[in-house]
C-alpha cells in the first residue's frame, strides 16, 4: 500500500518546510520537495501541516476493571480523532497491573481493540519489587509509582521499598508525587470545617504546593542518590520547576519532567465555573504557579506535554468534594488546546512538535517513533490551523461523554491522522479497522 502526501508544511525536528512524503505500508519511505511515484492513494495537503503523531505518555483508559468510565477502544478512538496515535497507560485499573501476568492481560486486550499504539507501565507496590524487576525494557515503557494516594494498592511509601526499586531497575521510574501526610492532614482541617461537601475551589490548598514539592523534591532527590532513570509526572507548582535542569541534551537527562494540558490551560480561578469537572490529582493551581510551568516548559526544563486522560462518568463528577473523584479526558483536544496556544503567539509549532512527539520518543526511547523520518513509523498527523469550531456534546468521543473544555472555540483541527501509514481518521469519520501496535523500546 502506498501514500503519497502532496505539498504539506512539514514541522520536524525544528524546522517547517515545504515536501511531498511517500508512506509504503507502514514506513516513511521517502521526503522530497516534489515526488511523483505511482500511490494507491493521493492526499494534497497544500496550506496543512503535517506534525508526528502525539506520543501521550500518561493517560487511563480504564480497562480492566473501570469501563463504565471508558475503555481501550473508546480512548483510543478519541485519541486518533484528536491526532494522538500512540499512548501509554498508567497501572491502576482493577484489578492493578501490579504482577507480569495482569500487565500480559492488558496488552492482550490492546491487542485486540486499540486504534492506537500502545505501551503499559507496570505497576510498583510496598511489596511487589520481584514482580516489577521481571519487567522486559524493551516492550514495557517503565515502572509506574504513586507516591500520592491512588487507585488501590498502589501506593508506594515505604522508604527501604522506594530505594530497592530506584536502585535495582535500569528502567525508567515514572512517578506522581505528591505527600500523603500532608494532604491527609490539611483534608481533615477542611473536613473540620466544612463537613463532607467542601468547595471545590479549596482543592489547590488540600493537595497543595507544599505537598507535592515534598514529595517531587524527595524524589529526585533519590534519584540523584541512586543513579535511577526518574520522570515526574505531571507537576503542577512554580516552585518545583527548580528541581529541573536545562543545560544538558534530553538524551543525557536522568532526571526529566512531564507537564499536563489542564495545568498550562486552567488555575483555581476556573473552580468557580468549572466546580468538580476540573479536580485533578495534583490539583490545578495559581496564575503563578501556571505562569512558571509555561516558562520552564519553553526553557527546558520541562521535557514533555501530556494529558493524564482519566475520565470518570457526568455523575460521578456530580457527587460532593470527598466522594467527586479527580481526573478528565483530555486525549481527544490536547493538540488542538497546544495549537491555539501556538495561535495566541504562546509557543511555536517546533516547540509543541519537540513537547508531544520528539521527546516523549527520546525520553521512553520509543523504537522508530516520534519524528517524520525516512525509515520511521507513518505515524502522521494533518492539521488546518485555519478552522473555527466549538467542543460541544455531538463531536466529543469519550465513552463518558463529556468535557472540561466545552463551549471553547478553537481555530485548528485535525483533518487526517495516519497509524503506521493507514488512514485511521479523515475530516470526522474514523477508520473501524483497528492498525495499533504494542510500542518498542530500544534497550542500552
Amino acid at each position: 500500500m502506498k501514500t503519497l502526501i502532496k505539498n504539506a508544511k512539514i514541522v520536524n525536528e525544528g524546522k517547517t518546510f515545504e515536501s511531498d512524503i511517500l508512506i509504503e505500508n507502514d514506513i516513511i519511505s521517502k521526503i522530497e520537495s516534489r515526488i511523483s511515484d505511482e500511490a494507491d492513494q493521493i492526499i494534497d495537503a497544500s496550506g496543512k501541516y503535517l506534525l508526528p503523531g502525539v506520543i501521550d505518555d500518561q493517560v487511563h483508559f480504564r480497562e480492566p476493571g473501570l469501563t463504565h468510565k471508558g475503555d481501550i477502544e473508546t480512548e483510543s478512538r478519541s485519541a486518533i480523532a484528536g491526532g494522538t496515535t500512540s499512548f501509554i497507560e498508567q497501572p491502576n485499573t482493577v484489578p492493578n497491573a501490579v504482577t507480569q501476568e495482569l500487565l500480559a492481560d492488558k496488552y492482550e486486550i490492546a491487542s485486540q481493540k486499540s486504534y492506537a499504539n500502545y505501551g503499559f507501565m507496570m505497576g510498583g507496590t510496598n511489596d511487589n519489587l520481584e514482580e516489577v524487576l521481571k519487567t522486559n525494557p524493551r516492550n514495557v515503557p517503565g515502572i509506574k509509582l504513586f507516591l500520592g494516594s491512588s487507585t488501590g494498592n498502589m501506593l508506594v511509601d515505604n522508604p527501604e521499598t522506594l530505594e530497592k526499586i530506584f536502585s535495582n531497575t535500569k528502567m525508567l521510574i515514572a512517578v506522581h508525587c505528591e505527600d500523603e501526610a500532608t494532604i491527609r492532614a490539611n483534608t481533615q482541617q477542611y473536613i473540620d470545617q466544612y463537613g463532607e461537601d467542601i468547595p471545590v475551589k479549596f482543592h489547590h490548598l488540600i493537595r497543595s504546593e507544599e505537598a507535592c514539592y515534598i514529595s517531587s523534591s524527595k524524589a529526585v532527590e533519590l534519584a540523584k542518590k541512586t543513579g535511577a532513570r526518574l520522570h515526574v509526572f505531571h507537576l503542577s507548582t512554580a516552585k518545583e520547576m527548580e528541581l529541573f535542569r536545562n543545560d544538558i541534551p534530553l538524551k543525557d537527562k536522568k532526571i526529566t519532567a512531564e507537564v499536563c494540558v489542564h495545568h498550562l490551560t486552567f488555575t483555581n480561578e476556573d473552580y468557580e465555573t468549572k466546580g468538580g469537572l476540573i479536580k485533578w490529582n495534583p490539583a490545578v493551581k495559581t496564575q503563578k504557579d501556571k505562569d512558571g510551568l509555561w516558562e520552564a516548559l519553553l526553557d527546558d526544563r520541562i521535557d514533555v506535554i501530556a494529558t493524564d486522560h482519566a475520565p470518570h462518568t457526568w455523575e460521578e463528577k456530580q457527587n460532593v468534594y470527598t466522594k467527586c473523584p479527580s481526573g478528565a479526558p483530555l486525549v481527544q483536544h490536547s493538540l488542538v488546546v497546544m495549537l491555539e496556544n501556538y495561535k495566541n503567539g504562546k509557543i511555536s509549532l517546533e516547540k509543541i512538535v519537540e513537547k508531544i512527539a520528539h521527546n516523549p520518543a527520546i525520553l521512553f526511547r520509543i523504537e522508530k517513533r516520534g519524528f517524520i523520518k525516512e525509515g520511521y513509523k507513518a505515524d502522521l498527523v494533518l492539521v488546518d490551523l485555519n478552522e473555527n469550531w466549538t467542543v460541544e456534546k455531538e463531536n466529543i468521543l469519550y465513552k463518558c461523554g463529556w468535557s472540561p473544555l466545552e463551549g471553547m472555540n478553537f481555530h485548528s483541527k485535525v483533518t487526517h491522522t495516519f497509524v503506521n501509514g493507514n488512514l485511521v481518521y479523515e475530516n470526522g469519520k474514523i477508520n473501524e479497522e483497528k492498525f495499533g501496535e504494542r510500542l518498542l523500546f530500544e534497550v542500552e
